[in-house]
């Protein structure tokens, strides 16, 4: 009985207390009270500023010379991509193709050399050479301008080239640009890739590239859509700058140009397949 009695009187004090705390709760006066926020004092310093207007290059900490410790976006930074360096084999004949990329410069602002083209039969059927100003418009994109320049096989061309060159939602690899060349043609081209990494080693890489012509160059090219290339290619990367890898591809032609090379005894359908490196350091 007396542990009974002992219970309850426990509970009841519990009961009073928690009335008389909830009770002063639900009393208090609350219009005294003021939330985090609002406007700043006019005579707050500015948060991104220098602490009493002091700067790196002026003031009484200043230090002479050149800085020795610099932010990321203060720095210079350069690479060399070689994306395919690579030997195809089909029924016309075998050829050697490479793609590869150059930059150097800011996180913000650097200046790119890409270059791409075929070889086969001792000569280079098509070359493509671009020195691009790159600019950062966001994160993952960057504007180009600059100059291309073709050679080989077709007419040796200037154009004036433009684009966009980034990544994608969900990691696509995009490249577009245009060009217009300085007897007034106009040219685009697309290209895209994207990593599938099967195995921390191994990735397949499907890959695609679009041209586009806006009038007829006799005997090389037609106007609008008139060539193609969707490749598949499984890579082993030894280590991330050097990686071999072989793979297939379907090269495609459309329009005036596939009439063109139907005349000059060349299949508008080639499919390859090619074993190379990717390198870049």
């Amino acid at each position: 009985m007396k542990k009974h009695h002992l219970i309850s009187v426990g509970i009841a004090v519990g009961a009073l207390i928690s009335s008389i705390a909830f009770g002063a709760s639900t009393d208090m006066d609350h219009s005294t009270m003021s939330m985090q926020g609002g406007s700043a004092p006019a005579d707050a310093r500015d948060p991104n500023a220098y602490s009493g207007g002091f700067t790196l290059d002026s003031g009484p900490y200043a230090l002479p010379g050149e800085r020795e410790l610099k932010l990321a976006d203060e720095q210079k930074f350069g690479r060399i991509w070689i994306e395919r360096l690579e030997r195809g084999f089909s029924k016309e004949s075998p050829y050697t193709g490479f793609e590869g990329q150059a930059w150097f410069g800011s996180d913000i602002n650097r200046l790119s050399i890409k270059a791409e083209g075929d070889y086969s039969n001792g000569v280079f059927d098509e070359t493509r050479t671009e020195a691009l100003w790159a600019h950062a418009i966001t994160p993952y994109w960057d504007t180009q301008l600059g100059v291309r320049q073709d050679m080989g096989l077709v007419p040796n061309t200037t154009w004036l080239a433009f684009g966009i060159q980034g990544l994608a939602p969900y990691w696509f690899h995009l490249d577009a640009e245009g060009y217009v060349s300085t007897q007034g043609r106009t040219s685009a081209r697309v290209e895209g890739s994207y990593d599938m990494y099967l195995t921390q080693r191994i990735v397949a890489q499907p890959r695609f590239e679009i041209y586009a012509y806006g009038k007829q160059e006799d005997p090389y090219y037609g106007s609008g859509v008139n060539s193609s290339s969707l490749g598949l290619r499984f890579r082993y990367e030894i280590t991330r700058q050097f990686a071999p890898y072989i793979g297939v591809q379907w090269i495609n032609t459309y329009g005036q140009t596939r009439t063109m090379s139907s005349l000059d005894g060349i299949s508008s359908q080639q499919t390859s397949f090619i074993a190379g490196v990717r390198v870049w350091y």
